[in-house]
């Protein structure tokens, strides 16, 4: 068995088919299928199930998989700790963020990082889709959600607590919503899912209720949502962090303070890979983003792997 044809089957795996694995390797189809034919002939069983758009590992090629995994995770340690001798930290980090809560607080963290670092290069990517969160390259994804995908490796990253709120102009002019059922009539900001109808859940003690929203004014750009609620054009239904400061102020009164709020799930959750090789560059900026997030924790020492 050659170590070349099993890290090729690690990457055929990991991409889903032969033709994305060759464009990864920058190898031929034709080289890639050699690699697996010649891996099936010496262990003497099929490895993977061929389908219209994907293949799938047999349990033999399964076991396999993971000493491949194994095997390529040591090539690649080996690879940095050459290539960083003598070297400040260096290296590159995928990083993919929600919009709002990247624009508005992960910023300035990542800008603190970046000067800690010079030598890292983050590639940063604010968006908030949920299929396929960790592709070759996103490193580390950063998500709001009631439960995390069972297939990665979640840390907590603290609760996500959504306000109902209004600017003092709006509140002095026509009100503050007072109960869960005002806001069905409520002109609401807050942001959205395409093509999915809007639910708030919420939460007091043992109590549960929910309640279909009609927002008049939804985006997924929460700076913007910022301004529509001091403009006075309707109550918010956003992350605290959105108005922490307005509300500080007194610009923004919230109602409905009684409640837990949740409209995409009130847990922030870091996500990466359980078996993908990190670079020192890629732990460095695990415990740094852990510790930001989490600053009364005890995270590990920078470098080290996270549990």
């Amino acid at each position: 068995m050659e170590i070349t044809s099993l890290t090729v089957l690690v990457d055929i795996l990991d991409a889903g088919n032969l033709s994305q694995a060759a464009r990864n390797l920058k190898m031929s189809r034709a080289n890639v299928s050699y690699h697996l034919s010649q891996l099936e002939k010496s262990v003497g069983v099929q490895l993977v199930r061929r389908t219209t758009r994907r293949v799938e590992p047999t349990e033999v090629g399964l076991r396999l998989y993971q000493h491949g995994r194994a095997i390529q995770n040591e090539m690649l340690a080996a690879r940095e700790t050459i290539a960083t001798l003598g070297q400040g930290l260096q290296g590159r980090v995928g990083l993919s963020v929600p919009s709002g809560y990247g624009q508005m607080v992960m910023s300035d963290w990542l800008i603190d990082f970046k000067r800690l670092y010079p030598g890292i290069v983050l590639d940063v990517r604010f968006e908030n889709r949920v299929d396929d969160l960790i592709r070759d390259e996103v490193d580390i994804a950063i998500r709001v959600m009631p439960e995390p995908p069972p297939t990665l490796v979640a840390r907590d990253m603290g609760t996500v607590r959504y306000l109902a709120c209004a600017s003092r102009g709006y509140a002095l002019a026509h009100g503050l919503p007072t109960g869960l059922e005002a806001l069905r009539t409520a002109p609401l900001i807050t942001a959205g899912v395409v093509g999915r109808q809007l639910r708030l859940r919420a939460y007091q003690g043992e109590r549960r209720e929910e309640v279909t929203l009609e927002p008049t004014l939804i985006s997924e750009h929460f700076p913007f949502l910022r301004q529509g609620i001091l403009a006075g054009l309707g109550v918010g239904l956003v992350p605290d962090y959105v108005v922490e400061d307005a509300v500080a102020s007194g610009e923004v009164l919230t109602t409905l303070d009684e409640w837990r709020l949740s409209i995409f799930g009130t847990q922030m959750f870091m996500l990466y890979m359980p078996d993908r090789h990190q670079t020192r560059a890629v732990r460095t900026c695990i415990d740094y983003l852990l510790g930001r997030a989490l600053p009364a924790a005890d995270p590990p020492a920078p470098g080290l792997p996270a549990p």
